[in-house]
């Protein structure tokens, strides 16, 4: 199935997304509820009903004229108002190239567990307008991800079991102002302000039902489902990066098994995978200028329009828009 959520008379409100026409989950079924938060809440009752529904509408068992198109409605984050959302660091392929443009060894403790870190769930949006403020623009970066959402509560949860606990797969976007980043993590603790204004999932939710014909193997020595799904992102029309969902070193199973550790996972929660291997113009850039000292670096600007397009999961377009406003926290930085 493949699940949406879009602005209705003032509401996020849920729909089944079939041929680039939506159907109200609970118009088309008095016994689905209209809203993710609901469903995801509900996961094990009303999964078996929305999967038999999902498959009447392609069936076209489902009056037609009860579609709306995807064209006439404005889209909201597939899961608008996720309970946490943490992001993992999932790609070694990243991770070492990151270290290597910054002349330091890969740490080996990428090796032994997977980690991550959380950031601001209130500032989850979908496919349209980031809002950026003059700091965000001093080297403005997107970041290629995939992410899933947790559908139902476990603690401890086994990496063997967890794959159980995923919802879905999304394509995710966590921007990043890497000047407010850089300057806050050299006191060891964030990231913060340079990640909290805006990340970015959609178009759609997944189920992983859908994706079953692109299971793969997790890499050696790891645990969980792997999915052969090409990844790539560009900017203004020009391709600046591409990877695939089963380079992931640690699985979301993983993943969820250390964040489960001695804390409860609640439906609702988003987790991403980091980073893909190339997937930012911070490491596009550090390759480029440790090959060639003339590199000219490059990061996204006001008017840039950003397309991620992941394999079965569909394509993420947002447009970077200047806030009205000329406040600097930067500026505000003591002098000593």
């Amino acid at each position: 199935m493949k699940l949406v959520s879009y602005l209705r008379d003032g509401h996020d409100q849920l729909a089944f997304l079939v041929n680039d026409f939506l159907y109200d989950c609970d118009a088309v079924h008095p016994e689905l509820p209209n809203s993710m938060n609901m469903f995801l809440n509900f996961w094990e009752e009303t999964y078996p009903i929305a999967e038999k529904v999902n498959a009447a509408i392609i069936d076209g068992r489902i009056d037609t004229t009860k579609g709306i198109s995807l064209n006439d409605v404005e889209l909201l984050a597939p899961v608008p108002f996720p309970t946490s959302c943490r992001d993992a660091y999932a790609f070694r392929q990243h991770v070492a190239a990151a270290r290597r443009n910054r002349n330091v060894p890969m740490i080996p403790e990428f090796d032994q567990y997977p980690i991550f870190y959380f950031t601001n769930h209130h500032s989850i949006q979908g496919p349209g307008e980031i809002k950026c403020m003059p700091d965000h623009f001093e080297k403005l970066d997107f970041e290629l991800e995939v992410a899933i959402v947790i559908a139902k509560q476990g603690r401890n949860i086994p990496a063997e079991e967890a794959d159980n606990y995923i919802g879905g797969l999304m394509i995710m976007n966590d921007m990043s102002a890497r000047r407010l980043q850089m300057d806050e993590m050299l006191l060891n603790l964030g990231p913060a302000k340079g990640k909290d204004f805006s990340t970015v999932i959609g178009p759609c939710l997944v189920t992983l039902d859908e994706l079953e014909n692109f299971e793969m193997p997790a890499k050696e020595n790891h645990v969980g489902k792997s999915w052969n799904l090409k990844m790539k992102c560009s900017v203004n029309g020009k391709q600046v990066s591409e990877g695939n969902v089963s380079d992931m070193d640690w699985t979301f199973a993983e993943i969820i098994e250390r964040c489960s550790y001695g804390a409860t996972l609640l439906p609702g929660d988003v987790i991403g995978s980091g980073t893909v291997g190339t997937g930012c113009f911070l490491e596009l850039n550090g390759t480029g200028k440790l090959n060639n000292p003339n590199y000219s670096e490059q990061w996204l600007q006001e008017g840039d329009v950003i397309e991620m397009e992941i394999d079965g999961l569909g394509k993420l377009t947002n447009t970077i828009v200047k806030e009205e406003s000329d406040i600097s926290i930067l500026a505000k930085k003591k002098n000593v």
